[in-house]
């Protein structure tokens, strides 16, 4: 006798792709658009400038591919101090290292669990002690949730240094009305395959000074120069995005509105059926923002409930459900264990006590409800 069909998998954020994606993509097909140019790498960059509301964007092969040309053109250099957002993924922090800076670690705070103003105050006061001010400031926008931007920005002006946006995860997200990824010198989107909207590979740096992106389109094209033959001053990289995905990218972002909107119903879901459950809190939303809901986090309160995060992920696990804990903080990883920091308690204790549930925009009610019973039966019954 054959075994049992398993139950349907889960996955975590998988993409979520319509008809008009097939229809930009057969055009660059039909025109034989496919290299890393084209009209629709053209159009995109366009839709994404009237979208978040400034005046140049450049499409590239990932959203690590956008931090790392980001902090080129702040000028990092060997032994540059940057401080960086010490409760996100790892991405945030890699291009620091990849110019030779030395990232300082800032801790999150419970309103947003993104970068803690007052803590970064703090260390910036500790560093003009020294006479000295790290390059720059790396903010990470964390599971589709601005940061305090308002406190952020007024901390980083007041001592001079600019401002990077990490809104990777922040794609359609909003902070009083305005677009993540407006509130840097420069931002950064990420199109990969699990985010609310997906190019396959792909991402975005964005910013209202054009000649900041200027410059990153030719260094993000091996930094040719202009002439007749092929001429290099400067180191460049192999960046840009292909045409092909673009048109992906163009008909991920008219639904956008869309994916966002039904994200906050899978949150709302989640939240009304498991809120109950004793010692289970949910992400917080920053009064005056709008998360995109990217992913739906929880958090288990041990002085509520024996219950743990691991127990949860691998009663979920059991019934093939792709979950996730929460960030692992970046001063706690071994590629950075000798690096400083400013605070990490909190951090350390959002990752501890949480995890990610599957939030993917075509998930169904019976997919949601899944998870819920699973989840709840994890905890005793009354």
């Amino acid at each position: 006798m054959s075994a049992p069909d398993p139950k349907k998998r889960i996955f975590l954020s998988p993409p979520h792709l319509g008809t008009a994606e097939r229809r930009h993509v057969e055009t660059a097909f039909d025109s034989n658009w496919i290299a890393p140019a084209g009209p629709h790498l053209t159009a995109f960059e366009a839709e994404m400038r009237a979208a978040c509301g400034l005046r140049a964007a450049l499409g590239v092969s990932s959203g690590s591919a956008a931090l790392h040309l980001a902090v080129r053109l702040l000028g990092v250099q060997p032994g540059d101090e940057v401080f960086c957002s010490t409760f996100t993924f790892v991405a945030t922090a890699n291009p620091i290292v990849y110019e030779g800076g030395r990232p300082v670690f800032i801790d999150a705070e419970d309103r947003s669990w993104n970068m803690d103003p007052a803590r970064l105050d703090e260390a910036l006061a500790d560093r003009a002690k020294q006479g000295r001010r790290p390059r720059a400031i790396i903010v990470a926008d964390i599971y589709g949730q601005c940061a305090a931007w308002d406190e952020i920005r007024a901390v980083a002006d007041a001592h001079g240094v600019p401002v990077i946006e990490d809104a990777a995860e922040a794609v359609g997200a909003t902070y009083h009305g305005e677009w993540a990824g407006r509130f840097g010198v420069l931002g950064v989107y990420s199109f990969n395959g699990n985010k609310i909207i997906t190019t396959s590979s792909g991402g975005m740096l964005v910013s209202d000074d054009p000649a900041l992106i200027e410059h990153a389109q030719k260094i993000a094209t091996q930094a040719r120069d202009a002439a007749p033959h092929y001429q290099h001053s400067e180191l460049g990289y192999n960046y840009r995005m292909s045409n092909v995905l673009a048109g992906i990218g163009r008909g991920q972002l008219e639904v956008l509105a869309q994916r966002v909107e039904r994200r906050r119903e899978i949150f709302d879901f989640y939240r009304r059926a498991l809120v109950d459950l004793p010692g289970v809190d949910f992400m917080p939303e920053l009064p005056g923002s709008r998360s995109n809901r990217w992913l739906t986090c929880l958090t288990l309160d041990p002085l509520q409930t024996r219950v743990s995060r691991d127990d949860v992920l691998a009663a979920l696990a059991a019934d093939n459900i792709e979950a996730r804990p929460l960030w692992k903080p970046l001063h706690q990883q071994p590629l950075f264990r000798a690096a400083p920091r400013f605070g990490g308690a909190v951090a350390d204790r959002l990752f501890n006590r949480g995890l990610c549930l599957p939030s993917g925009s075509a998930m169904t009610e019976d997919d949601l409800q899944r998870v819920v019973d699973v989840v709840r039966g994890v905890f005793p019954q009354p």
